[in-house]
């Protein structure tokens, strides 16, 4: 069975944690003391119904509080899928948790109360949604019991968001109408709601193609880590571990090593377990032997001969601020991660801050401040091997370390390189 990483993002209180619950429940995914944990929390806090809410909202003050604070993971599996489910924050003082939460997402499901239609945090997640270039989006009309099941209002919410994601990147977008709370057409179809004819939203999750999503032309292996056995029946063995970021590798390969640009030909592809592999792909980890004893250590690229990355010092990038202590100004110094490469960085030039809420640019902007998104010139001490976010979002994609400190204090998705 594949894997499907899914996202959850949507306004507070629009259901979020209930519509995670409801799936999990329906979906027989809990254990009984779970349920029973929950029950009595709902019969303590006088609850009507079963407060689905509490199997992700784990942390005391979102309890107390009744919002998502922290992005929380659940795993559950079906006979058809995995998969993992990030609860991200929807209140706008946790974009930063967003971010990351969704950052590695297939799919990304923004909730939508019924009562109040398409808000402004509803366009700030589909824009985040877009910016990390998530290729499936979910718009589930939540609380339709709350408006008699009407589809007049459902049909008013799906013309509107539909209006404004003409705006934006998004190439797959699938309207639901669901009661969260009641669990229509989460994953058994809704018997009030007999005028939709689409899937229910734990079917489309199953059904959703998502192999073609990843990058399988480019490939990409970054090297994290050389294995030399000190023994003498593995004396001669060199092998180089990481995970596949991008395209397909086989033995027979001939590949480059950057940055030093030797080549040689792939001599065997290892499983984790030690068994070898006619071919691997992305997201694999594996272990490559190369036929040539060539210095290759953590931080470097193994690619095609004829398909590499730019090998750059120079990134153009959007960045996401996330540091509560300090501002992105231009000269800022910082160290950065780039795949499995570090190096340290300078701001050379601010482009512009985004309004995430009216995607319009303030070009006089110099700063960035926390959960603030914009476009920054980037220089950095050593050439990195980096292609655009928009074409393989792992070697398009970075995280910036203040060094005093050694906190992440920022995201980005490389736009260009020079």
């Amino acid at each position: 069975m594949d894997l499907l990483r899914l996202a959850t993002a949507g306004s507070v209180d629009d259901g979020k944690s209930t519509l995670i619950g409801r799936l999990l429940y329906d979906s027989k995914s809990i254990f009984e003391d779970q349920l029973e944990s929950i029950e009595k929390t709902s019969n303590d806090r006088g609850d009507e119904h079963v407060n689905l809410a509490l199997l992700t909202d784990g942390l005391r003050a979102e309890r107390e509080q009744g919002i998502t604070i922290d992005v929380a993971h659940r795993y559950f599996t079906t006979p058809r899928r995995k998969f993992i489910i990030g609860d991200t924050p929807g209140h706008i003082q946790y974009t930063r948790n967003m971010v990351t939460g969704a950052s590695t997402a297939d799919l990304a499901i923004i909730l939508i109360d019924a009562r109040k239609g398409v808000i402004e945090q509803s366009r700030r997640h589909a824009f985040i949604a877009s910016l990390l270039r998530i290729p499936h989006l979910v718009v589930a009309v939540n609380k339709m019991d709350l408006v008699d099941y009407d589809q007049e209002v459902f049909e008013s919410v799906r013309k509107e968001f539909a209006e404004f994601a003409t705006r934006l990147d998004v190439p797959d977008l699938t309207f639901i109408p669901v009661s969260a709370l009641h669990g229509d057409n989460i994953v058994d179809r809704s018997a009030t709601m007999d005028w939709y004819r689409g899937a229910t939203l734990l079917h489309h999750l199953e059904e959703v193609h998502i192999a073609s999503d990843r990058n399988m032309v480019d490939p990409r292996f970054p090297v994290q880590y050389v294995i030399r056995p000190q023994s003498k029946q593995h004396h001669d063995f060199r092998g180089y571990a990481g995970t596949i970021a991008g395209g397909v590798m086989k033995p027979g390969d001939e590949i480059a090593a950057l940055p030093s640009g030797f080549t040689s030909k792939i001599k065997a592809v290892l499983s984790p377990d030690g068994s070898e592999l006619s071919e691997a792909y992305a997201p694999m980890s594996v272990t490559v032997l190369l036929e040539d004893e060539l210095d290759v250590s953590r931080g470097d690229m193994i690619c095609r001969v004829n398909n590499q990355p730019d090998v750059t010092q120079d990134l153009e990038a959007m960045v996401c601020w996330m540091s509560e202590a300090s501002q992105l100004t231009v000269g800022s110094k910082l160290a950065i991660k780039h795949t499995t490469r570090w190096a340290r960085a300078v701001v050379k030039d601010f482009r512009y801050r985004l309004d995430i809420n009216t995607l319009s640019r303030d070009e006089g902007a110099t700063a960035l401040s926390l959960n603030e998104i914009g476009r920054v010139r980037l220089r950095t001490t050593q050439p990195l091997f980096a292609d655009t976010y928009r074409r393989n979002r792992t070697t398009g994609s970075f995280i910036l370390v203040d060094e005093a400190t050694n906190v992440t204090v920022g995201a980005g998705m490389i736009r260009a390189t020079e």
